[in-house]
């Protein structure tokens, strides 16, 4: 059966993207930090899935700087934005759109690494790892 890795890699990528594109302008940000995000996001789409407002979670300003940026990625990826700045699309077409649902498990996905690789390198260690692959 195949797996989220392999099913929306791209997706994936452009997520991992987004959130590399805000580490590499604040240094500090920590992995927490994008695990709280990454829970806000999938909470606000899980709620507008199901009908109910989404949680105030409290976000720090580069969570909610991380927010934007992945949000604004996830909703081109559903085919209700355009792309972000300085992105191409092959050809100006844009990517299929994807669902709610497949958003969501790709927000999972992320999460899923983002606290292994935090408790495997410590503080930045998912940030550190992923920084290795997106260019």
């Amino acid at each position: 059966m195949p797996t989220a890795d392999d099913q929306y890699l791209d997706v994936l990528q452009n997520i991992e993207f987004g959130i590399v594109t805000v580490y590499r302008e604040r240094a500090e940000m920590s992995d927490y930090a994008v695990m709280r995000m990454l829970e806000a996001l999938i909470d606000r789409y899980t709620a507008e899935k199901i009908g109910r407002p989404p949680r105030d979670f409290g976000l720090s300003g580069v969570e909610r700087v991380l927010l934007s940026t992945v949000r604004r990625i996830c909703e081109w990826r559903l085919g209700r934005e355009r792309a972000p700045d300085g992105w191409s699309s092959a050809e100006g077409m844009a990517p299929e759109p994807k669902t709610v649902d497949q958003i969501i498990l790709c927000l999972k996905r992320v999460l899923k690494s983002a606290k292994r690789w935090n408790k495997e390198g410590g503080r930045q260690g998912y940030l550190d790892f992923i920084t290795r692959f997106v260019r």
